[in-house]
């Protein structure tokens, strides 16, 4: 007496298939397509990652920014017209600008600090502005 033993479908074109390896033309076929999906990828990680360094930089551009202006408004600097500087956060240097100019209503101040920094060879600002009261 024989017995029939079934292979699974798959074992079954293994076992009846004579082909082994890849045609050349699958293989231009892949490398054709690698072609086109590494630049792309390593594009979108270039962009990710100047996405992550301006967020970075732009969250320190803003301590910046906040520490000058409460400065300002603690000493009374603010009422000069122009002042600029630098700044440390963390490694970094920031260049700062602050303005000083009539708000149209009341007798208020509007103050503005701009702070810069240079990403990847591109310069970034940053502006934070309050109003400050001119009566006291």
């Amino acid at each position: 007496m024989r017995f029939k033993v079934a292979l699974p479908p798959v074992m079954r074109i293994a076992r009846n298939s004579s082909r082994l390896g890849f045609t050349l033309a699958e293989a231009l076929a892949a490398l054709a397509f690698l072609a086109i999906v590494v630049p792309v990828a390593v594009e979108g990680v270039r962009l990710a990652n100047q996405a992550g360094q301006v967020a970075e930089r732009k969250q320190e551009a803003g301590r910046v920014a906040s520490r000058v202006l409460g400065e300002m408004v603690a000493t009374k600097q603010w009422q000069q017209v122009v002042s600029s500087g630098t700044a440390q956060e963390g490694r970094r240097q920031y260049r700062w600008e602050m303005r000083s100019r009539t708000w149209e209503q009341g007798a208020l101040q509007l103050l503005s600090v701009d702070v810069t920094y240079e990403v990847q060879g591109r310069e970034c600002a940053v502006r934070l502005s309050t109003l400050a009261d001119t009566s006291q």
